[in-house]
């Protein structure tokens, strides 16, 4: 697996080795701030992992490709089998249940 990195900050250490050792069908559970204008509030999901990939965003304009964004996404099942994703952040906390 490549190394895991955020856009504009470092993930932490002890996170990019968690997602590194995680093995599909495991049961995980990750918890979010989410922040909207001034309020901030956490959230959290359980679910079983998938994998991670990263998903390249890009601008709306023509630009050159080093104007992408890259950003890494951890991908789970919930329990009523809904397919779902996270992008990471450095609030992302995600734990093996």
């Amino acid at each position: 697996m490549h190394e895991i990195v955020l856009p504009t900050r470092t993930i932490d250490p002890e996170l990019q080795q968690l997602i590194k050792g995680l093995k599909p069908g495991q049961r995980i559970r990750i918890t979010q701030t989410v922040r909207c204008g001034a309020r901030l509030w956490t959230t959290t999901v359980e679910g079983v992992y998938r994998n991670v990939n990263f998903l390249a965003t890009g601008l709306s304009t023509d630009r050159v490709p080093e104007d992408d964004l890259v950003v890494p996404a951890v991908h789970f099942t919930k329990d009523n089998g809904e397919l779902s994703s996270i992008t990471l952040d450095e609030h992302t906390r995600i734990e093996v249940v």
